[in-house]
């Protein structure tokens, strides 16, 4: 697992047409990782980068901002993401025959969509050496679908679908906190599931 995560970039300021991805003028862009050194380093080469690729598209870095994380001290947190997230079945369940063999993708509302993500935050947990103790309690919001071309092994690619989200969970403060900074369900490095600060 990649313990890191990032948003797209947001455009505050920029006149909003539909269908068209609203970017102009100053902008934002988030990246999070449960690991101080991680963002340490990244907050360093910010730093010394006058102009950040991002596609095709090049941002002048005016400044490097560090976000503190919440603490969550109650033990439960609401989070919700600007970003898809993206679960997909395990290959034990697809071999049982309740689907063909290949990749079967949960979307929220779909059977097992919950136990996926739980267990998705757990083994987040569990690779940080924090508490597993986490719970999703429940959905509060969905967004709608929406798929992602991406490029896969070999020159073949396809899409991952996923749905922005609002969720509660509970847990261990520490293990909330590094959540919020990591992400929620599959592909955070891919920039799917960032938790909105």
């Amino acid at each position: 697992m990649a313990p890191f995560g990032y948003g797209a970039p947001t455009f505050r300021a920029a006149r909003r047409r539909r269908g068209v991805y609203a970017a102009d003028g100053p902008g934002v862009v988030e990246l999070g990782s449960p690991l101080a050194a991680v963002v340490e380093g990244w907050a360093a080469g910010l730093r010394e980068t006058p102009v950040l690729a991002w596609g095709a598209t090049a941002f002048i870095v005016d400044r490097v901002v560090p976000v503190e994380t919440p603490s969550f001290n109650s033990g439960r947190a609401v989070f919700r993401t600007s970003t898809p997230v993206v679960t997909k079945a395990t290959l034990e369940r697809v071999a049982q025959g309740q689907r063909p063999e290949g990749t079967v993708w949960r979307l929220p509302g779909e059977p097992e969509w919950d136990v996926y993500v739980q267990n998705n935050l757990r083994r987040k947990a569990e690779t940080l050496g924090l508490d597993a103790e986490v719970t999703l309690e429940r959905v509060g919001w969905t967004g709608p679908k929406r798929s992602f071309a991406v490029a896969g092994a070999a020159g073949g690619g396809g899409k991952k679908p996923g749905a922005c989200v609002e969720v509660t969970v509970s847990g261990p403060p520490q293990t909330l906190s590094a959540i919020a900074d990591w992400g929620i369900g599959q592909a955070n490095a891919a920039g799917m599931g960032w938790i909105d600060a």
